[in-house]
């Protein structure tokens, strides 16, 4: 029996053609002309001024933190589940990660819950937005405004989401995005910090390529990183972007259909189709298993591999990491949706070049899985 893919992106738009002009023209490297067509495109998508493309969204996050200044003893406040690397940023820059739990429904960091998380240490909110659904921004810049606060905004999850109308990845200082095989704008690698501080930009430039000086190259009065995005990877995300309307739309025909597929089946928290503030892109497909399923998501998801059904967990809590535990840090804390999520919750096959026969067969899967 052939495994359905958990994500199989779709490649058939002008990724070819531009990548054979990247070949024949020799320009293969970070300064070829298709790194700054796409920074320029895909900033102009969004609504913001600059844009500079990274080899990843963990990159993007860093050269993001970094950027803002953001060093020892400063606090930066951050959802409980979330991916590692939101974390990872945060601690490497010799900063401190202070978590919040997140609200059940949405699975997205609580705005309600950061205040009581604010202390005179506090120096920014990075507001993440998870599997379809963003963070409602208009609480959570409130807040950012009221105690002067930076707002890093991680849109990776969010190409093409609006929240109360405007673009995901437009709100705050700074933001982040992913161009991993998963996201609906991809370059295999990939990431794109966003800003329309000026200052901010040429500091993420200087970051994600050494830190060289200008006018004396092997020069370095700061420490950066080689974070530069290739001219062919940034080929294959310009051809991506150029149908992103089309992909959002498949999004949500796929999640409409799997809603109908799943809506008989009593023990699964299906996601939320639309919140007050956005609709559902249904970047991927999430399931939470509820309380009275005799089985946790890891069982759910070996009883689909047997039958062919290719699944990812959800994250697992950032105060529940071992690498964090070994640092001593969140000693004590509990985030109780956050670690149900991530007991219970994973996704099913939500890539862009899913069949409808494929999402059918998921579906029968999971009826009998689920019987």
């Amino acid at each position: 029996m052939d495994t359905i893919p958990v994500n199989e992106p779709l490649l058939d738009g002008n990724e070819k053609k531009y990548l054979c002009e990247c070949i024949d023209s020799g320009w293969i490297s970070s300064e070829g002309p298709f790194v700054r067509e796409l920074e320029e495109r895909f900033a102009a998508r969004v609504g913001r001024r600059h844009g500079i493309a990274l080899c990843n969204g963990s990159a993007a996050l860093e050269v993001a933190v970094a950027s803002l200044g953001l060093g020892a003893g400063d606090e930066v406040i951050l959802p409980a589940f979330t991916i590692i690397s939101c974390a990872a940023a945060v601690v490497r820059a010799g900063a401190v990660p202070v978590l919040v739990d997140c609200d059940a429904a949405t699975w997205n960091m609580d705005p309600d819950r950061i205040k009581d998380r604010i202390t005179g240490r506090t120096k920014a909110v990075m507001a993440v937005h998870t599997y379809g659904l963003p963070v409602d921004m208009a609480p959570l810049q409130a807040l950012a405004d009221k105690y002067g606060l930076y707002v890093i905004e991680d849109a990776a999850e969010a190409h093409g989401l609006t929240c109360r109308g405007l673009p995901c990845g437009s709100f705050g200082n700074i933001s982040t995005f992913s161009f991993y095989p998963n996201k609906l704008v991809t370059t295999g690698e990939g990431g794109m910090v966003l800003t329309d501080d000026e200052t901010l930009a040429e500091r993420c430039r200087s970051r994600r390529n050494l830190c060289f000086q200008s006018g004396r190259r092997f020069y370095h009065e700061e420490l950066g990183w080689n974070y530069r995005l290739s001219n062919l990877q940034a080929a294959v995300g310009l051809a991506q972007l150029e149908r992103i309307e089309a992909f959002i739309d498949r999004k949500r025909r796929m999640g409409h259909r799997y809603r109908t597929l799943l809506e008989d089946i009593p023990g699964l928290q299906q996601p939320l189709a639309a919140t007050d503030w956005a609709e559902n892109i249904y970047w991927v497909y999430g399931l939470c298993l509820k309380d009275d399923v005799p089985f946790d998501a890891a069982g759910a998801m070996k009883r689909l591999g047997e039958r062919g059904i290719g699944t990812r967990p959800f994250f697992w809590p950032i105060h529940e990491q071992p690498v964090f535990k070994h640092q001593g840090m969140f000693a004590g804390e509990s985030h109780p949706i956050s670690e149900r999520l991530a007991r219970r919750g994973f996704y099913i096959p939500s890539g862009l070049a899913l069949t409808d026969a494929q999402m059918d067969r998921v579906a029968a899967a999971l009826h009998e899985v689920m019987a």
